[in-house]
């Protein structure tokens, strides 16, 4: 159920390390609460009744996932659209639905009016609802593939726009596009929860994790704690909304003024994009991220603009024209967005492949163990071990198998669903031709397979990378000539958005199953969750785009970087190496071969010292946009270091709910300062820093 499974940085690998930290809120708060749980989680509940599939989707726990999904969105859109690093909310999530709702039945039971009790399966059901809705806001491409498609980023990445090349937002189309191809993968996988959850029994990290969190709530100790950590979240963000309210007055010319722009390391280093811009989102984030991370981001900015873009720059005249603007892709841009796509190919392909190989040798030997043969067992099946299980597992599959999800309902829903999108599709995106839509569904359901078993396995979402394959496999299929780059770009999106999904449903299957959530309720939730997310996030994208006008431009507070990336990709896969600066496909070249031997090394070493070795997929993000949020990140680490040096406890329990307060409530002060935006307001004053020598010229052209 966790975002980072589809929807997270950007890069749904690098957002995957980040779970790390977060689960450590998960444990209650006293020993004797955790021998009970370790024990038997059933059986501190033996005495609640479980309420039908039907009762567990109520009208009040669908109108606060609205609530709470309005408010990641926009949380999510604003890291989105400025770093591409969204930290999984999870805890955050999780803490208000419980808190909000509970509330709300405390006050209807002091009144007599209360009809049905809060229960942990209502909790799961607004768990999976908001983080399938909010998630409609990474894995719509807003951020990368689909914001890729416009004019804006066209113009930084091309001299020359092929109309057939280009697709600018709108609201109305992206609306309908979310709604074709963001359910497919809902349906792939519903004949084979079984498998994942009951036979295999895989482990579903950041599920089980969410699960444990949930039933954690519903105890006394674990509610006790759930209000504590309620409040905290609460002080930091009003802490956090205030200050962007505060920053806001101070930057008349936000590309150039206020807090944002203060050169806290001097002019020369601000002009290299090093200094602390006081942003407490991203030292919220800092908080959430493990320390390698966030290390990895800041050596990622010094190799970059701290060495390589210096270097690159003197070559200006030699490797390429002098005259070239500063957003011209055959000049230092090129570069810029070239190596950085070499960086995530080469870290995004290395691990797809050694995650594919888990897989493919896990199914073996789960598959050898059962002697099943070649044949998968099903939804409608047995389990082979009902017999031997636990007191919990027994109590837990009696109920994951009562409310069952018919396979022809899922086979039904998925040829559906196909027909209409291979209809549709191509009259969105004409260069998409019906059979490429038909082969990415053809081999969809067995890689949205691969994807789950794989993210039961090592909790890592490879769709990102998916998506990466179907731009070059596509784009390349329709060639240059033919708008092979929106394609590529509309294929990514197609392919993300089936096996995020998969990967989402499957994870909410072992989260319902660790809560006794039936399968349908965990479906129905799901199915409407993404609904959601296929109007909200459109709209706060489409708020946005209209209400910043340089949104998408380099050096802009919404770069949208990965937008640029994507686009890049899709160019490269369709045009080749021609589309390259001199000189930097023997730097794309070394910089892929460095990232897969970073990445062996990791792997090889023991892990005391692989933890130490830096994450490439994170060093690239910084290339193209600069260090400043890196140094926020890493002064986010500092406080949390220094915070469980002095009591580790109290950082583990309210670390995350602090890191959650800052990032929600800089992330809310979005949505005032956008209307303010779009209604002509403009804040007062302009805070600017110049130089001595500049200074002295500014102030004796004022006297004169």
């Amino acid at each position: 159920m966790d975002q980072s499974n589809g929807k997270g940085v950007e890069e749904h690998e690098v957002r995957q390390r980040m779970r790390e930290k977060e689960e450590r809120a998960l444990s209650p708060p006293s020993e004797e609460a955790e021998e009970n749980m370790k024990l038997s989680v059933e059986r501190i509940f033996e005495g609640q009744p479980v309420p039908s599939w039907r009762d567990q989707l109520t009208w009040r726990a669908f109108g606060m996932s609205f609530v709470l999904s309005v408010l990641f969105c926009f949380i999510v859109m604003k890291l989105n659209l400025t770093t591409g690093i969204i930290p999984s909310l999870n805890v955050s999530a999780g803490l208000l639905g419980f808190f909000f709702i509970k509330t709300w039945t405390k006050l209807l039971d002091s009144a007599g009016l209360l009809r049905l009790p809060f229960t942990r399966q209502e909790n799961t059901v607004i768990q999976t609802c908001v983080v399938a809705s909010s998630g409609i806001a990474f894995s719509g491409g807003f951020g990368s593939y689909l914001f890729g498609m416009s004019k804006r980023i066209a113009q930084q990445t091309s001299d020359t726009q092929d109309a057939t090349d280009i697709k600018d937002p709108s609201l109305a189309w992206m609306i309908g596009f979310l709604f074709v191809v963001s359910f497919l993968g809902l349906f792939a996988v519903v004949p084979l929860r079984k498998i994942m959850i009951i036979d295999f029994k895989l482990t579903y990290p950041s599920g089980t994790a969410t699960a444990h969190l949930i039933n954690s709530f519903h105890t006394p100790e674990g509610a006790k704690l759930a209000k504590k950590q309620v409040r905290e979240l609460g002080k930091f963000f009003s802490f956090s909304f205030l200050w962007g309210f505060f920053q806001w007055f101070y930057t008349a010319d936000p590309d150039h003024c206020g807090f944002i722009n203060f050169p806290s390391l001097g002019l020369q280093a601000y002009e290299n994009m090093f200094y602390f811009d006081f942003s407490a989102t991203y030292v919220g984030v800092g908080m959430i991220c493990p320390y390698i991370i966030n290390i990895s981001v800041l050596l990622g900015g010094i190799l970059s603009w701290g060495l390589l873009w210096p270097l690159i720059e003197k070559k200006r005249g030699d490797w390429y024209h002098a005259d070239l603007p500063l957003t011209s892709m055959h000049g230092l841009q090129g570069y810029k967005v070239f190596l950085a796509i070499s960086l995530i190919l080469g870290d995004g392909l290395y691990n797809f492949f050694k995650v594919l190989s888990r897989t493919l040798s896990g199914l073996y030997y789960q598959l050898r163990d059962r002697d099943v043969g070649v044949a998968l067992p099903i939804a409608n099946g047995s389990s082979p071990e009902a017999n031997e299980a636990s007191f919990d597992d027994q109590r837990r599959t009696q109920m994951f198998l009562k409310d069952r999800i018919p396979n022809w309902f899922a086979i039904a829903g998925y040829a559906t669903i196909a027909i209409i999108s291979i209809i549709t599709l191509p009259h969105l995106f004409p260069p998409l031709k019906w059979y490429y839509i038909l082969v990415i569904y053809v081999f969809a359901p067995t890689l949205g397979f691969c994807n789950a078993y794989g993210c039961g396995l090592t909790d890592w979402s490879l769709a990102s990378t998916y998506g990466k394959l179907a731009i070059f496999v596509i784009g390349a299929w329709a060639g240059a000539s033919h708008g092979g780059v929106i394609a590529g770009l509309a294929a990514c999106g197609v392919m993300m958005n089936i096996v995020s999904t998969a990967s989402d449903l499957t994870q909410d299957f072992k989260t319902g199953y660790l809560t006794l959530a039936s399968p349908r309720s965990m479906f129905v939730s799901q199915v409407i969750g993404t609904a959601m997310g296929c109007v909200i996030s459109p709209c706060v994208f489409w708020l946005f785009y209209n209400a910043f006008d340089d949104l998408g431009q380099p050096g802009s507070t919404y770069a949208v970087p990965f937008a640029t990336v994507y686009r890049g990709m899709a160019a490269l896969g369709t045009e080749g190496f021609s589309s390259l600066p001199k000189h930097c496909l023997q730097l794309c070249c070394g910089f892929f071969a460095a990232a897969i031997v970073v990445n062996i090394i990791k792997d090889a070493v023991p892990k005391r010292w692989g933890r130490f070795i830096p994450v490439p997929m994170a060093m690239a993000i910084p290339f193209y946009i600069g260090s400043y949020f890196a140094i926020d990140m890493c002064v986010g680490s500092l406080i949390l270091f220094i915070w469980e040096k002095v009591n580790k406890a109290k950082a583990d329990a309210f670390g995350p709910a602090v890191a959650s307060g800052l990032i929600c409530g800089d992330g809310i002060w979005t949505l005032p300062s956008s209307i303010l935006a779009l209604a002509g307001v403009k804040p007062p004053i302009c805070m600017k820093f110049l130089s001595r020598s500049t200074n002295a010229k500014v102030d004796k052209f004022l006297g004169s």
